[in-house]
């Protein structure tokens, strides 16, 4: 992707690679959601892909994200938000009442206080649990070895767990780290899979993924 593409040529030739290996995976590419990490984007960064059509974005941090997107909701109310950073628990409340996919619930403590937003709130956002699937001690996650525990918890709490997140290690094959978290998806029941990005998702797709996160081949390198 060069810098002379406009945003409408990016989007059509990701989308059109997501068709491509959907269908060489067997899949409808309807099944395969595009979600553009527009995190550290301006809102006028942001437009070019509205105007082009695209209705679904993801942001990593709750307040960056309410001063972007207050306004261009206004313009463009049926957009999709998903929160797929870390969430801090004492933002539950924002995010809740902002997003529309909160993709990293990860420990018991961000289960509850996700819960009492909803309560609180009155809204209830798609949610993924995010698995630590390379044991990697700097990235947020639950251990594998938590997942059982943790899903439990969240659907006893009323949270609507519909899939899982992860991000695999950064200098590694991809491959192994997607068929284990789809492997576990399946394990326990899970329709959905948030997985794969910008270098890596058309892997992703070949191995189930329902959700892809691409920014870098959509707005170009962070400044």
């Amino acid at each position: 992707m060069t810098e002379a593409l406009t945003a409408a040529d990016r989007l059509t030739a990701i989308r059109q690679t997501i068709a491509h290996n959907a269908r060489i995976a067997g899949r409808d590419a309807k099944s395969v959601s595009l979600i553009a990490i527009s995190k550290t984007v301006s809102a006028d960064g942001i437009v070019p892909l509205l105007e082009a059509g695209h209705r679904v974005f993801g942001e990593n941090r709750v307040q960056e994200a309410q001063a972007k997107w207050s306004a261009l909701r206004e313009r463009y109310p049926d957009v999709v938000l998903h929160l797929v950073g870390q969430l801090q628990s004492n933002k539950a409340a924002d995010a809740v009442a902002l997003f529309d996919a909160i993709h990293s619930v990860d420990r018991s403590s961000l289960v509850q206080a996700i819960s009492k937003a909803m309560a609180t709130v009155g809204k209830r956002p798609d949610c993924f649990i995010q698995v630590n699937i390379g044991e990697e001690d700097q990235k947020g996650g639950c251990a594998i070895a938590d997942l059982p525990a943790l899903l439990t918890e969240a659907r006893e709490a009323g949270l609507p767990i519909v899939g899982l997140m992860a991000v695999p290690p950064a200098d590694l094959e991809a491959a192994p780290y997607f068929a284990l978290l789809a492997k576990l998806a399946k394990d326990y029941d899970l329709a959905r899979l948030s997985m794969g990005m910008s270098g890596d998702y058309e892997t992703a797709i070949m191995l189930g993924a329902t959700e892809v996160r691409v920014g870098t081949a959509l707005f170009g390198a962070r400044g």
